[in-house]
């Protein structure tokens, strides 16, 4: 896109001249002969840059550098001075002038001062854009739902999202609780700060410590080079730690700490570094079980619990289906590039009855597919519950005895064995490629298949040994 410049100088001659120096740059470059041209131009087009004499009669450039950064922040205003002005154009500067430069200027002094203002300026522009862009996909708007247990979550999230207050988020898997999070962070002081996320279910008890606070060179096998943790990537903004009561007990007495202290050592170093991090965690766990247990330190619950926000299952607010339903056929047709297809009314009571185990997560998952591989106008119910080809019912899952957790590890083993079966077959056997191409190390790549009880045979029984 062309940037837009706009000169404004109360001597024709000067505007004439800058106008043919920018104009061959390549800039469209329009002119204002007086201060309050220059503020009819401002609010009636858009513009990257103002280039402005700074001593006019009647509006001055003082006037033009205020009104236009009261319209656009990321507008940037350059100031011409005469000579003498160097006071008035450190005030400019003060108020937000990007530039100044004094009379009689050099043309390339004032084309590279330009050149970078218009540079720093479509950066904003689209910083500001991607942001836009990012509340809007992780804004508390994804949250959806008007049912007095979702009320209550909004409720909190409009009173907290502002502050630096650690929260707990808890709810069955499925639920929202990193929706929820990203709505706590977008709308809060630190948006424009990272928001880092860690699972601390899915890595190993050898790997969480080094994921959260990072490692120095040689403090352990495959150590090749220093590496930040999560804490120092999300300094600033806000780091969101998920199934937090997965995580091992030594690891937790460490991430008190440096909740406590906003301090922490890497692994294998001395060296204390401090950060400025808001802690939201998350859990589908009964955390006061695991503390009667001995698994989750009591001192780090209270910590992590100083505001406690509990997201309903899906069954317990079915008035929510609807609403939900709306909104995921809606950002699935924009996505795909797909009509919206309305649901039929069987479609709408089978989803009304459906159990929805896995929550909102399946309930998304489900619509998406029926827009995706739906054949006729409308979605009907086996599009959603059915066999494509018969219509049949598919079956439910299977009771089991186990607990939840002896579930979950079971279903968690099933897909790192097909996870890394997967990545060995690509690489035909070959164990050190895999693990570069999952990101893992070699060493703990070959400890999970080992856990896992997998060869590389198994995977490439063709392939020669490493």
């Amino acid at each position: 896109m062309q940037a837009r410049i706009l000169v404004v100088d109360d001597e024709k001659a000067m505007v004439l001249a800058l106008r043919g120096l920018l104009s061959k740059e390549g800039y469209a470059v329009e002119t204002a002969g007086s201060g309050e041209e220059a503020l009819r131009r401002l609010d009636s087009g858009s513009f990257h840059v103002v280039v402005t004499d700074l001593s006019m009669d009647g509006v001055d450039g003082m006037q033009v550098l205020e009104h236009a950064r009261r319209l656009d922040q990321d507008l940037a205003v350059i100031m011409i001075t005469a000579h003498g002005s160097e006071k008035a154009a450190v005030q400019a500067m003060k108020l937000g002038a990007a530039d100044y430069v004094p009379k009689p200027f050099d043309n390339d002094e004032l084309r590279v001062i330009v050149r970078r203002a218009v540079e720093t300026a479509v950066l904003r522009r689209d910083h500001r854009r991607l942001l836009e862009q990012v509340q809007s996909t992780f804004g508390a708007d994804q949250v959806v739902g008007a049912s007095p247990g979702m009320r209550r979550v909004f409720e909190v999230v409009d009173k907290v999202a502002g502050t630096d207050v650690t929260v707990l988020v808890r709810g069955e898997s499925g639920t929202g609780k990193e929706l929820v999070a990203n709505a706590l962070h977008y709308r809060s002081p630190r948006r424009t700060k990272p928001m880092v996320k860690m699972n601390c279910a899915a890595l190993s008890r050898e790997l969480v410590e080094s994921e959260l606070f990072g490692h120095e060179k040689g403090a352990f096998t495959g150590a090749t080079a220093r590496r930040e943790g999560k804490f120092e990537t999300a300094d600033g903004g806000t780091l969101f730690l998920d199934e937090v009561g997965d995580m091992p007990l030594e690891t937790q007495a460490k991430l008190l700490r440096a909740i406590q202290e906003k301090e922490f050592e890497r692994v294998g170093g001395n060296e204390p570094i401090r950060v400025d991090v808001r802690i939201i965690a998350a859990t589908n766990q009964d955390l006061e079980a695991a503390v009667r247990a001995g698994r989750f330190r009591e001192d780090l619950y209270y910590r992590l619990r100083v505001v406690e926000l509990v997201i309903p299952p899906l069954a317990e607010r079915r008035d929510d289906v609807p609403l939900l339903v709306d909104h995921f056929l809606k950002g699935a047709a924009q996505r795909f590039g797909r009509p919206v297809k309305p649901l039929t009314g069987d479609a709408l009571r089978a989803c009304l009855a459906h159990p929805w185990k896995g929550n909102v997560r399946e309930l998304r998952s489900a619509v998406e597919q029926a827009l995706l591989l739906s054949s006729g106008p409308e979605i009907t119910a086996p599009d959603l519950f059915g066999d494509r080809n018969g219509g049949t019912p598919r079956p439910a899952l299977p009771e089991t005895p186990l607990s939840f957790r002896e579930a979950k590890e079971r279903a968690v083993a099933n897909f790192e064995r097909e996870f890394l079966r997967d990545a060995l077959r690509r690489h035909g056997g070959n164990i050190s490629k895999a693990a570069e191409d999952v990101g893992m190390y070699r060493q703990n790549f070959q400890q999970k298949m080992r856990e896992l009880g997998l060869t590389a045979e198994d995977a490439a029984p063709d392939a020669p040994k490493e």
